[in-house]
């Protein structure tokens, strides 16, 4: 027996292949979009993919389970409760399946979702790992607040967080204490709100490190799980619906999208998405565009300010910056609504000024101060007193808000959301002096009120 876990770091999100060795039968668990890393590993293995579990429908990316039941001819098994559009097997409590001397056992285990389940692999009678999916991580529990508009089954976060409360108790808790845990995100997802960084546990060690597995009653664990929950990214309802439909291929999604030249006019008024370092961007962009850098979270804030509905250009600073976005979206599914990807920009008619730091310093009370951290952070780890508070997931909604009097400075905790966010004001607010407090702001401390 072999467990393999695949990283995405960018999604902060693991899946997993077990090959039974003896039957050279590999079963996966809440697969990728990508679905070659699981080819390559069962052609090295000389294994064939049998079965494809999901533990819910994702929110947070795209699943290539449909793919790859297509490609190998793989059943898919999921939760009677999911509703999915494609075929497969139910699977939950009472049902289980082997691959060799491995044994696969479904268990309920509503709370992130209505229809997830936790998978338990058994080898020779005994009980050696469980998958949690989005139950139980390490060091925290899913959030419960995901699917009160998306999915076949809804239900209010107050009912599933209470669901929440019993599957740990009642369905994982009892496992033996060395059964090990494999859930489907790390630190970093915003499907839970404190996530360790470690890629597995044991029951266990949860029960002794997880403060929410510590002893709490229903109401308090309720009360405590849905305080200061992580904002919900704008795809996160559109990737639970694709899941549940079952997404098209990848890699002919991904050739489709339209490659422009450079010199290519784009329509006015049209979305840009300018992924170019923010240097590069203020020099000279498209006026309007919107400036998410390529970084290790791109796929996020592109799912978090551009809406499912919208369609958009992408423009990347090389070719193969461009390839890789074009995937990142792919991610999360929003390769079809990529207009055209080009390289450079097609013209430059909008800069932003840079801000002269020291000046700021001297007189803050001179500028409207924009923080577009989240809340708990704006909260907990105060900058500037009298800051406006917009979040950046908010801010093409609400920079009507931002005082227009003196010219508006941005800020984040330390620089890449800001990037995006003066990006985002100074096309709301043209005629507005808007400038990026940047990286700077790491050498700030709680400075007196602005107004």
């Amino acid at each position: 027996m072999q467990i393999e876990q695949f990283e995405d770091k960018g999604l902060a999100h693991f899946s997993y292949a077990i090959l039974s060795e003896c039957a050279r039968e590999i079963v996966l668990i809440d697969p990728a979009r990508n679905p070659q890393p699981y080819y390559d590993y069962a052609q090295a293995h000389d294994a064939k993919i049998v079965a494809v579990i999901e533990t819910h429908p994702h929110a947070d990316f795209v699943s290539s389970h449909l793919e790859i039941a297509q490609t190998t001819g793989a059943t898919i098994r999921v939760s009677r409760l999911l509703g999915a559009d494609y075929p497969h097997v139910g699977f939950g409590d009472g049902d289980s399946f082997t691959s060799g001397k491995l044994t696969f056992r479904a268990l309920n285990t509503p709370g992130h979702s209505p229809d997830s389940i936790s998978i338990v692999l058994s080898r020779a009678g005994r009980d050696v790992a469980v998958f949690t999916g989005d139950t139980l991580f390490i060091g925290d529990v899913g959030r419960p607040d995901l699917r009160e508009t998306a999915g076949n089954l809804t239900a209010r976060r107050e009912e599933l967080a209470g669901q929440l409360y019993h599957s740990l108790r009642n369905k994982l808790l009892p496992l033996a204490d060395d059964v090990l845990v494999y859930p489907a995100h790390g630190a970093g997802s915003l499907c839970g709100k404190a996530l360790s960084g470690a890629n597995s546990s044991s029951i266990g060690a949860e029960k002794i490190g997880n403060p929410m597995l510590r002893p709490l009653i229903e109401a308090a664990f309720v009360q405590e799980l849905l305080a200061d929950q992580p904002f919900i990214p704008k795809y996160f309802g559109y990737d639970v619906v694709l899941n549940k439909t079952g997404a098209p291929a990848y890699a002919p999604g991904v050739q489709q999208v339209k490659r422009l030249a450079p010199s290519t006019a784009l329509p006015a008024g049209v979305l840009i998405v300018d992924t170019r370092p923010e240097a590069m961007f203020k020099q000279g962009h498209v006026a309007g565009a919107i400036n998410i850098q390529q970084g290790g979270k791109f796929e996020t804030w592109l799912g978090s300010l551009v809406g499912p509905q919208e369609s958009f250009y992408l423009l990347a600073a090389d070719e193969a910056t461009r390839e890789d976005l074009i995937r990142k979206a792919a991610k999360i599914g929003y390769e079809p609504l990529i207009a055209g990807a080009l390289v450079g920009t097609p013209a430059t008619d909008a800069t932003l000024p840079v801000l002269d730091v020291a000046a700021f310093r001297r007189h803050p009370a001179q500028y409207t101060i924009v923080d577009i951290r989240n809340p708990v952070e704006h909260r907990d780890e105060p900058i500037f007193a009298g800051s406006l508070n917009i979040p950046l997931p908010e801010l093409r909604e609400r920079a009507s808000e931002i005082p227009t009097g003196k010219p508006v400075v941005v800020h984040c905790a330390g620089g890449y959301r800001s990037a995006a966010g003066s990006s985002i004001v100074a096309a709301a607010l043209p005629g507005t002096e808007v400038l990026d407090l940047g990286e700077a702001v790491k050498s700030f401390q709680l400075a007196p009120a602005t107004h």
